[in-house]
């Protein structure tokens, strides 16, 4: 009999371990209609948890396949061709969502256009905004440092200490151009911030705060 109690016992503690997570996958198979989330794809679907985790919640996660999240993990190379389904997949209406693609077109734009462009139109609310630049500089080996080698942070202002023209774009952001809220990008030597209303990536070598 103690070995049948305590049989059921480690059963219903295993379950109850399991319930959470299974309970997260199914309402993320109903939300994303059984596909990924981020490319539309139907095979080798998986739970994506989006950092910082601080809870387990769908709310927190996205449902994608193996291929994004060997990308967005970096267990794979970016194929910039392949991240093309950001341009629909940006609008969705799911806040993990948008942080993942804003995430992922921050790390492309710098050397594929339509990715910045994409990055001009988006459009997220303050508090996602701050969840999605959360993780791009969480990493502490990653110091963002401005022309006169102090840190930058997110939201920071900074001012420009030369004239730079955009990529892909007939503007010159001009010296001296103020550039609010900041936004911290994985590569170190790179910021974003708006400039007469277009989003661009700017190199911090050519700020300061």
């Amino acid at each position: 009999m103690v070995i049948r109690y305590n049989a059921i016992i480690k059963f219903f503690i295993n379950s109850q371990e399991r319930v959470p997570y299974m309970s997260i996958e199914q309402a993320l198979i109903e939300r994303s209609s059984n596909q990924c989330e981020l490319c539309a794809a139907t095979d080798n679907l998986t739970v994506y948890e989006v950092p910082p985790v601080t809870e387990a919640h769908s709310d927190k996660c996205i449902y994608t396949c193996q291929t994004c999240k060997d990308q967005i993990e970096g267990n794979s190379d970016l194929t910039p061709t392949h991240w093309h389904c950001l341009n629909d997949s940006m609008w969705s209406q799911t806040p993990a969502v948008q942080v993942v693609a804003y995430r992922m077109l921050t790390q492309l734009a710098a050397d594929n256009g339509w990715a910045q462009d994409a990055l001009d139109m988006i459009y997220l609310e303050e508090e996602t905004l701050t969840w999605a630049q959360q993780a791009l500089a969480e990493d502490d080996d990653i110091k963002h440092i401005d022309s006169n080698g102090v840190v930058l942070q997110a939201g920071d202002t900074v001012t420009l200490i030369k004239d730079l023209d955009v990529k892909g774009s007939s503007l010159t952001a001009k010296r001296g151009t103020a550039v609010r809220n900041i936004g911290l990008t994985s590569n170190p030597e790179h910021i974003e911030g708006r400039v007469d209303g277009q989003r661009i990536v700017i190199l911090t070598k050519y700020v300061k705060k």
